[in-house]
């Protein structure tokens, strides 16, 4: 590695960067916030309920049938 080499950080990182330092509980709030949407539980029986509704597609879709 060169002398002259620097650890590159983007402008994106510095600002993101600088965000968490004004605002220190702001990582917290972002965790928060995907677990409202998406770390949920699975409803099993409903998953397997959705599986067995599938209806299979046709290989070629815009094929009509003759």
């Amino acid at each position: 590695m060169p002398l002259f080499w620097k650890h590159y950080k983007s402008e994106t990182t510095q600002f993101i960067e600088s965000l968490k330092q004004q605002d220190p509980k702001l990582e917290q709030r972002q965790r928060e916030g995907r677990n409202l949407l998406w770390d949920r539980e699975q409803d099993r029986s409903a998953q397997g309920e959705f599986n067995t509704a599938k209806v299979p597609q046709q290989p070629y879709v815009y094929q009509t049938k003759a």
